[in-house]
C-alpha cells in the first residue's frame, strides 16, 4: 500500500508540472522543484498549488497578470531575474507580489522597458515613474467628478422646486382658508 500510494503521490504530481518545465519532487507532502529558467517563456505557465521552489530567470516574461501567481502559498524560493519586465502599470502586481514572497529576488528584478526605467531594480520603481498609471487616473477620476457634480447639481434643483411647490402649496391653503 505504501508503493501504491507514494506511486500515485508522483505520478499526480508530475501530471501538475507545466510542460514547458522540469519538476522535481521535494518528496511526499514537501512540494515541488519547479525549474522554468531558459525556456523562452513569453507567460508564466499554470503552475501546481504545492510549488516551493520556482524558477522562472532568463526568460522573455514582460508581465505577469494580476493573480497569477496568488495561489502559491506554499513558495519558499523564487527567481525572476534576466527577464525584460516592461515596468509599466501592469508591472505592479508583480512588484506587490514579491514584496511580500521575495524581496531578494525582488532585488534582483530590473526593468527593461520603458526607457525612462531601463535597468532600474523594480523594487526602486516608485508611483511617479508609472507613467501610464498617472495619466489614467485623473481621466477616470474627472468622469466621476463630472457624473457626481451633475448628481448633486440635480439634487439641488429637486429640493429647490419641492420647496417651492411647498410654500406655494401653503399659500394656497392659506387663501383657501381666507375665502371661506
Amino acid at each position: 500500500v505504501g508503493f501504491a500510494t507514494s506511486l500515485l503521490f508522483h505520478v499526480t504530481q508530475a501530471e501538475a508540472c507545466p510542460p514547458s518545465c522540469h519538476c522535481k519532487s521535494l518528496g511526499e507532502m514537501k512540494g515541488l522543484h519547479i525549474d522554468c529558467s531558459s525556456r523562452k517563456l513569453t507567460e508564466v505557465p499554470a503552475l501546481p498549488v504545492n510549488t516551493k521552489r520556482l524558477y522562472l530567470h532568463n526568460n522573455s516574461l514582460t508581465s505577469v497578470p494580476p493573480g497569477a501567481l496568488d495561489s502559491l502559498h506554499s513558495l519558499e524560493e523564487v527567481q525572476m531575474s534576466d527577464n525584460p519586465w516592461n515596468c509599466d502599470c501592469h508591472i505592479l502586481y508583480l512588484k506587490l507580489w514579491l514584496e511580500d514572497i521575495s524581496t531578494v529576488s525582488l532585488a534582483n528584478v530590473r526593468c527593461a522597458t520603458p526607457a525612462s526605467v531601463r535597468m532600474k531594480p523594480l523594487r526602486q520603481l516608485t508611483g511617479n515613474e508609472l507613467g501610464i498609471c498617472k495619466r489614467l487616473l485623473p481621466v477616470k477620476c474627472l468622469e466621476f467628478f463630472w457624473r457626481d457634480l451633475i448628481l448633486i447639481a440635480g439634487a439641488i434643483i429637486t429640493l429647490i422646486l419641492a420647496a417651492w411647490a411647498l410654500k406655494f402649496s401653503k399659500k394656497l391653503v392659506c387663501q383657501i382658508y381666507l375665502s371661506r
